[in-house]
């Protein structure tokens, strides 16, 4: 069976134990390392499928995942196309970033699919959450351009504008380091495809001071999104940009630093209130 739960391989980032007890390794499709976490076990529950950044792996971060849980909300958070549990270097480096969101992107549908198939007894595939961070916000938010079944989302230090991130323009105060062909980052660009975004709430974070992933271009898709969300009749309060103007982390990109509470707490409460109407 292709969603089979294996032993924990012993990863250099090793899960907390309240975590890791509560927690499956899985492969789906029989190419996808996927960490699955679930409150219970026992009963159906909503669940957030989390994307991971170019370098990562799944395991980072866990305490994200252990507040989900403890919110009620089961995660599935898996190794993105040559990282992690997949590991290829080609696909770590600044000039393939953009094969990996296509590769990535391609791989959506499939993992919920499985998910699906094999534990859809304790998943309620009717309350979908899709998120990350960076190279994995930037892979969810082109996702919800095309029709989907996710029923909100939550992105951090990423952009839903890539041609502005990589073609940044005269007086850019950093050009992209990496020429990347502007047909292909227009072919993953979610800004490039608004049109078929379907208006469903979703929260942004950002330090303000991002050296990697600028914020005014998440700042500007923000607004468009907005400007989308008005002329589909739908109510663009939906969409949250929660942002600070510095935050101690490195290069302002990784984490939020003294903020690192905040944020986990606000998108934790993001996700309760809309996965299972908590403050609602």
């Amino acid at each position: 069976m292709d969603e089979q739960a294996e032993s924990y391989p012993g990863s250099a980032l090793k899960l907390a134990s309240a975590l890791e007890e509560r927690t499956k390794v899985l492969t789906l499709n029989s190419r996808i390392p996927a960490l699955l976490a679930h409150p219970d076990w026992e009963s159906p529950a909503p669940l957030v499928l989390w994307m991971h950044g170019r370098t990562s792996r799944k395991e980072i971060d866990s305490g994200r995942y252990l507040r989900l849980i403890r919110a009620g909300i089961a995660v599935c958070a898996i190794d993105l196309p040559g990282h992690g549990d997949r590991f290829e270097a080609y696909l770590q480096t600044p000039d393939r970033t953009i094969d990996l969101l296509i590769a990535a992107l391609e791989e959506v549908d499939g993992v919920v699919d499985a998910l699906r198939r094999a534990w859809g007894g304790v998943i309620d595939t009717q309350r979908l959450g899709i998120g990350g961070i960076s190279a994995g916000g930037m892979v969810a938010l082109r996702r919800l351009c095309e029709p989907h079944g996710f029923s909100c989302a939550a992105v951090e230090a990423t952009t839903g504008w890539l041609e502005k991130l990589y073609f940044p323009g005269e007086g850019a105060s950093r050009p992209w380091p990496v020429a990347h062909a502007p047909y292909r980052v227009r072919e993953i660009d979610p800004r490039a495809h608004l049109d078929g975004f379907a208006p469903i709430p979703l929260l942004a974070l950002h330090s303000e001071a991002d050296e990697l992933i600028p914020f005014e271009g998440q700042r500007q898709f923000i607004e468009d999104l907005s400007s989308h969300y008005r002329a589909r009749g739908a109510d663009p309060a939906q969409i949250e940009l929660m942002s600070w103007p510095e935050t101690g982390a490195p290069q302002e990109h990784l984490g939020f630093g003294r903020f690192s509470n905040d944020a986990k707490n606000a998108q934790v409460g993001f996700f309760a209130r809309h996965l299972l109407g908590n403050g609602e």
